[in-house]
């Protein structure tokens, strides 16, 4: 396990548009030594707002996104193109305006898709996708993502893992229907946590008050089941990206500032 570093930003603008600066390096660098990249996403408001950042950026065009795979922490089970789907709000603020290849975006699959409604087969098939693109290099039945992101729950869940419920005692499968999730809609597709523990690096991002608790608790010591934010970590790399207010619990030791 590696331990975790902290940034905390002024705000939640600040925030997005320097964590979508980070990954452009990132994602440069890596396919600079490999020729390719893979990078996992995030939904919700500071997922999405770190791919309008990165949408925004200058820098944006350093990448080359026709050699990188993109794929989903977790999904909500809905038909294709609701507006309520990651992947659909992920193309509205960045995925529609740049060149990537198709064969390359690897959505989660909607429940009008070849699974139909059944939320298990197709974390099964999405499982089955992963592993036929891990290589023999990274030891396992999922690619060694570059930097895998995850929004942090005001409940410390991260991506549809919830606190307690069956999904975050998951310890062979990669990837789980998601059943009764107490947030709307109750069914989901989620990545598991020995799958988030493949990634190279593991981003949470949290912003606003509402996200202090759960960073306080999450950073604490808790254990994953109660606090599944605290078992998301990566092999080489484990970063809280967070603004001031959602940091205003944390012992200020914990963390240097990262701006004004």
């Amino acid at each position: 396990m590696t331990p975790p570093q902290l940034v905390v930003h002024r705000d939640k603008q600040l925030m997005a548009e320097a964590a979508a600066a980070r990954l452009i390096t990132k994602v440069v660098d890596a396919q600079a030594a490999r020729g390719h990249a893979s990078v996992v996403l995030t939904g919700g408001r500071n997922g999405n707002g770190l791919l309008a950042a990165l949408a925004a950026a200058p820098a944006r065009d350093a990448v080359d996104w026709a050699r990188l795979d993109l794929w989903w922490g977790d999904e909500r089970f809905l038909p294709e193109g609701d507006p309520e789907r990651n992947v659909t709000q992920a193309r509205a603020a960045l995925l529609d305006a740049v060149p990537l290849d198709p064969a390359r975006v690897h959505a989660m699959p909607a429940s009008d898709g070849p699974y139909g409604a059944d939320a298990d087969a197709a974390a099964a098939g999405y499982a089955a996708e992963l592993a036929a693109a891990a290589g023999p290099e990274d030891h396992g039945r999922v690619p060694a993502f570059d930097v895998l992101m995850l929004g942090v729950g005001p409940d410390t869940h991260v991506a549809s893992l919830f606190p307690e419920l069956p999904a975050v005692r998951e310890t062979e499968r990669t990837v789980v229907g998601v059943h009764g999730a107490p947030k709307p809609p109750p069914v989901r597709v989620s990545l598991t946590l020995p799958a988030i523990r493949a990634a190279r690096e593991v981003w949470l991002l949290a912003a606003g008050e509402d996200k202090a608790e759960a960073a306080a608790v999450a950073l604490s010591g808790a254990g994953e089941i109660q606090a599944p934010a605290a078992g998301a970590y990566g092999r080489s790399r484990t970063l809280w990206l967070l603004d001031a207010a959602a940091a205003s619990r944390l012992p200020r030791a914990l963390y240097p500032p990262a701006s004004p």
